[in-house]
């Protein structure tokens, strides 16, 4: 659902969200980016940092410095620029490239079983689409995506499984997911990425955006060893094309 008009949320006593909905939606998301990058262009002293989610934007500030009432009345100034449609921002269109073999894709079957699937399918259905970067999240470089074709929708485990590998590319509760670091996860691994989205050495180290598409392109394992070695090297494999 979409909000008619934002909430404001206290989270502590320096630290404001501006709720838009309750929906993972690409108008609720195009609002919350549209907030985020006028209200970093105004430069306001006190504030600290901005983190766009799906359906809100969570703003550190500095109360001493920056009145509440006072960063209330910037955000509604901004807000009234809406009009309830707001612009969908041109990010970039990244093509990721992704190795579905079994050896990389650990939960396949298990997926193909859950949504009544032949398990080559589920490569085909992956990289028909193009997804929209909502956010990052629960850990460094974690890129959420929407746009999953709802032949690939199945709910999250219940329990999750033991770590996933770097790079791991998954799917769940109608999302797919770009991982990074080994963690636990209630996901399905379906394939995996030899691109880095997170690396503390480069500048920025977050490698795509919110309001950036994805395309994932098929490879094969021979060919993910290779851009795998490339990646080590420091270099980005994956493309990067202007969006339309």
């Amino acid at each position: 659902m979409i909000a008619n008009t934002p909430r404001f949320l206290d989270q502590g006593e320096a630290t404001l969200v501006v709720e838009f909905g309750d929906s993972v939606d690409p108008e609720i998301n195009a609002k919350v980016l549209f907030l985020d990058v006028e209200l970093n262009s105004k430069k306001v002293s006190g504030l600290q940092e901005t983190t766009p989610s799906y359906r809100s934007l969570l703003i550190c500030y500095e109360p001493l410095e920056l009145k509440r009432a006072l960063l209330i009345e910037i955000i509604e100034e901004i807000l009234s620029k809406l009009n309830n449609f707001p612009p969908m921002l041109s990010g970039r269109v990244w093509t990721i490239p992704c190795c579905y073999d079994g050896s990389f894709a650990e939960d396949l079957t298990e997926a193909a079983q859950a949504l009544s699937l032949p398990k080559e399918d589920i490569s085909r259905l992956h990289t028909q689409p193009s997804y929209r970067v909502y956010m990052y999240g629960f850990a460094p470089g974690w890129c959420y995506l929407g746009g999953l074709p709802q032949a690939l929708s199945l709910p999250r485990r219940l329990t999750p499984r033991s770590p996933t590998p770097n790079g791991a590319i998954m799917i769940g509760g109608g999302l797919s997911l770009i991982g990074t670091h080994p963690m636990p996860t209630g996901w399905y691994v379906i394939g995996r990425t030899p691109e880095r989205l997170f690396s503390i050495n480069r500048d920025p180290p977050f490698l795509l955006s919110p309001g950036d598409t994805v395309l994932f392109e098929k490879i094969t394992l021979a060919r993910f060893f290779d851009l795998e070695r490339r990646v080590m090297n420091g270099e980005i494999i994956a493309k990067m094309a202007d969006s339309q």
